[in-house]
């Protein structure tokens, strides 16, 4: 009697368990991961000028701004461009300089051919007063070891 009784209540459980863990809730809970951005352009770049203006970056912050500029989608304005080579300058990273004018001819990407000329004719002012050679004038648009391509 007691072995029957035990026996209907754990099918009974077990029945229950099994008809909760395949109910579809009623309300589903979805977290909203995007998040959407109402900064203009505008306040985008007077916020990243004043943020390379700054008089107490260093080597670390400007970098960390460069990087976060390389992950978006967009070519930095000339404006920011040339706010953040005089901070290269202000720290004396020449090398850091010309890295960040190889990322923004990168970041030209198809339209290079339209895009990096207009940006080095905006910038050629700055690039003089700082003394900064572009990488075409480096050379370091070419490769140093390579072979001519078969293929060419």
């Amino acid at each position: 009697m007691f072995r029957s009784a035990l026996s209907r209540v754990s099918h009974a459980a077990r029945t229950s368990i099994m008809q909760t863990s395949y109910r579809v809730p009623a309300v589903t809970v979805t977290r909203g991961m995007s998040k959407h951005s109402t900064e203009t352009d505008a306040e985008l770049d007077a916020r990243y000028e004043a943020y390379f203006s700054r008089a107490d970056i260093d080597g670390w912050e400007i970098r960390k701004a460069m990087n976060d500029l390389c992950g978006m989608d967009l070519v930095p304005e000339p404006k920011i461009i040339i706010a953040a080579l005089k901070a290269c300058r202000r720290l004396n990273d020449y090398a850091l300089a010309v890295r960040f004018l190889e990322a923004v001819k990168d970041k030209c990407g198809v339209k290079q051919k339209e895009i990096y000329p207009y940006i080095l004719q905006e910038i050629g002012a700055t690039l003089q007063e700082l003394s900064i050679g572009t990488p075409e004038d480096m050379g370091y648009d070419k490769p140093e070891l390579a072979l001519a391509s078969i293929y060419e």
